[in-house]
């Protein structure tokens, strides 16, 4: 696409049906309060309306409680007291309630079947496949949280989750939001390194964690790694002690009853079973304040120390909620699959707003390509699953592997597709609403991030989309589009810098580490205004896109552009599989364009391919932009989640320093894009 134009995206692909809008919840909610139409519907939950008296932020967080049935043990006496400023906004004081509550116990309480109603369906990646009632995972959080008690922990202790993706990592979060600990996941991805690094900012006094996991048909060792992290963490604390005084270890992979795969074993070590299954199954879930801290999610920064970003009951569970029940419009019968791990914020995102309406969430182990390419496509059919969320570096990586992979599986039980995590190329995905939704499913694709657990856009159900579109600001979400001096060029439809004019229940509490680095990273660009520190536009017929990270753009000759936009003309050549474009210094243009590019099977990397692929590029947008170099590697390096780290390339091949590279999945790869230069 044409860097300063929305071109390629200006055509509406998915037109809902009226049948269809009449049927979601978002357009009930609209039938209740008497509101017209989409614009209509952001402006009466997000500003504050003149002449409207139900109108603001404030209205509809409040009318929020009741309509999602959210449970308080006792009223707040305000929706929120923001008299420090939206950076320090207190919301609900007065109120308390605890989100385990609202997710597990209420409903296994009930009499009307929900008791018995599946919470999670967990399928391993060797195919073993378990389902959770509310009853089953009601007792078993009662057990981890009486176990807690028995070890001492007490409110706002800490508690780190380095789980194998298992059924048990909900009733773990949940144990620990009875008792009112701060539950810290730990992506099971992470080497010694990032773990220990967690462990002893987090001073986590206990670790779950498991004996191992399974990943594309191998066993892969967990607790001599969390062995090793809390041996390190020592070396972290000023004195010089392990934080971690009880390991908890799951049983996943068979080492308990296997003497030849015997782990070392200390005096603070218990395994799941010895534990937990013998606590006792009742347990009084704590009554704790609405700001009570819940979660302690990290979030990595591009230099120094991870962020530990704090996230409240009430806050967690309002937005997790909203978003699954109106932007994915949440029915009874939902079987909701989001790939993720429960170290990452979609992964409590996924449990807790699924929970709270009593919905059933899926949970997959393993590899997506493993056995084969088709893996997702089998389990959406095998599992009658609904709802699907993905990142669109995993629906790239798939789409090559070629359609033949769809064939054979039925997926007409997708109501609805989603994605997050980073810039889409409108060629992936059309693939992914064409092939895996039928040209039926609404993408619902969300940004937003762990520090507010939940997202700043997402789009309706009931909204025509275009490609790559985020719809537009979420329900209660006061979001705007600025330039450099922090005025609003939203409705100019140039880009600017995404910005929150306003804060949200679920808006990090400050950091872990205190307010000053709080306020730096996120409040000190504006007077009042959160940074969120994307490219964003809003067209013409009122769709939001973004194009990455702000602090990513390639400033060329006075022209900004997107990686993501290099990257999506660098892939319309067909011997180009994977794309990373990086800026670099430059005597004329003062940046120039670098591109990395993983090759299709088949293709050699030669000097006329280079050619090919930047005169691709300089013809898609311009010669401004056509790339420098094109430098080849076999990887890129990526997150766990599978964003590609550019500013982890960009920093090699500007010998700068890399920084925090805690959520890094394969470290090897930047040793290549080092040797490509």
């Amino acid at each position: 696409m044409a860097p300063e134009s929305l071109e390629e995206l200006d055509r509406v692909v998915h037109e809902p049906s009226r049948e269809f809008v009449e049927s979601t919840n978002v357009w009930q909610f609209m039938q209740t309060y008497d509101i017209d139409d989409y614009d209509a519907l952001i402006e009466r939950t997000s500003t504050d309306v003149e002449g409207v008296d139900e109108s603001g932020v404030d209205w509809f967080w409040d009318e929020l409680v009741d309509y999602l049935g959210i449970e308080f043990f006792e009223d707040y006496d305000a929706v929120r007291d923001d008299s420090d400023g939206p950076q320090f906004t207190d919301w609900y004081p007065g109120g308390e309630l605890n989100a385990a509550h609202n997710v597990v116990d209420r409903h296994a309480a009930r009499d009307n079947g929900a008791r018995n109603h599946v919470a999670l369906i967990w399928e391993g990646e060797p195919g073993d496949v378990r389902q959770i009632t509310y009853h089953d995972l009601h007792q078993q959080s009662n057990r981890v949280a009486n176990y807690l008690d028995s070890v001492g922990v007490e409110t706002g202790d800490t508690v780190g989750l380095y789980m194998p993706m298992v059924p048990e990592v909900a009733s773990i979060l949940y144990g620990c939001l009875k008792v009112g600990a701060i539950a810290v996941p730990i992506f099971s991805g992470f080497g010694v390194d990032a773990t220990a690094t967690r462990i002893a900012d987090a001073e986590c006094s206990v670790l779950f964690t498991g004996d191992g996991f399974y990943r594309r048909g191998s066993k892969v060792l967990l607790k001599d790694t969390a062995d090793e992290a809390i041996s390190e963490a020592a070396d972290l604390t000023e004195s010089g002690d392990t934080p971690v005084e009880h390991v908890v270890v799951y049983d996943r992979i068979g080492t308990a009853d296997d003497p030849v795969d015997r782990m070392t074993w200390t005096r603070r070590d218990e395994w799941w079973d010895e534990a937990i299954e013998t606590a006792a199954d009742g347990y009084e879930t704590k009554s704790l304040p609405s700001d009570a801290a819940s979660m302690l999610l990290y979030s990595s920064g591009t230099t120094g120390e991870p962020k530990g970003i704090v996230h409240t009951h009430a806050g967690a569970l309002l937005q997790a909620a909203k978003e699954i029940y109106f932007g994915f419009d949440h029915k009874p019968g939902d079987r909701f699959f989001w790939v993720s791990d429960i170290g990452w914020m979609m992964g409590p995102w996924t449990l807790l707003g699924n929970h709270a309406l009593g919905g059933t969430v899926f949970m997959y182990e393993g590899a997506p390509d493993h056995p084969d390419p088709d893996r997702f496509w089998a389990m959406i059919d095998r599992h009658d699953l609904t709802v699907f969320g993905v990142s669109p570096t995993a629906i790239r990586a798939l789409r090559k592997q070629g359609d033949e992979w769809l064939a054979g599986h039925d997926l007409s039980s997708l109501r609805l597709l989603g994605s997050t995590g980073e810039p889409w190329d409108p060629e992936s995905w059309q693939w992914f609403y064409d092939e895996v939704g039928g040209g039926e499913c609404p993408i619902i694709n969300i940004s937003g991030g762990t520090e507010i657990m939940g997202c700043f856009l997402m789009p309706m159900p009931i909204q025509p989309l275009k490609p790559c579109t985020l719809g537009g600001p979420g329900l209660g979400m006061d979001v705007d589009i600025v330039d450099e001096s922090g005025e609003s060029i939203a409705d100019t439809h140039e880009r600017g810098f995404l910005v929150a004019r306003d804060s949200c229940p679920s808006m990090t509490k400050s950091l872990w580490s205190g307010d000053e680095r709080y306020l730096e990273e996120y409040w000190s660009t504006w007077d009042d205004r959160w940074d969120h520190g994307d490219w964003a536009q809003k067209d013409e017929d009122g769709l939001w896109f973004l194009h990455g990270r702000a602090d990513d753009a390639l400033n060329v000759a006075g022209r900004k552009v997107g990686p993501a936009e290099v990257e999506g003309a660098a892939m319309e050549h067909p011997a180009v599989n994977q794309a990373a474009a990086v800026g670099a210094p430059d005597d004329t243009t003062g940046t120039a364009v670098v591109l990395y590019v993983v090759l299709e099977p088949g293709h050699d990397p030669t000097d006329s391919l280079r050619e090919a692929i930047q005169s691709t590029v300089g013809d898609e947008l311009g010669k401004p932009f056509r790339p420098r170099e094109v430098l080849f590697v076999d990887a890129f390096p990526k997150t766990q989640s599978g964003k590609i780290l550019r500013r982890a390339i960009g920093a090699v091949y500007r010998d700068e320093e890399l920084g925090d590279m805690s959520s890094i999945e394969n470290p090897e790869a930047l040793d290549a894009v080092a040797d490509a230069r």
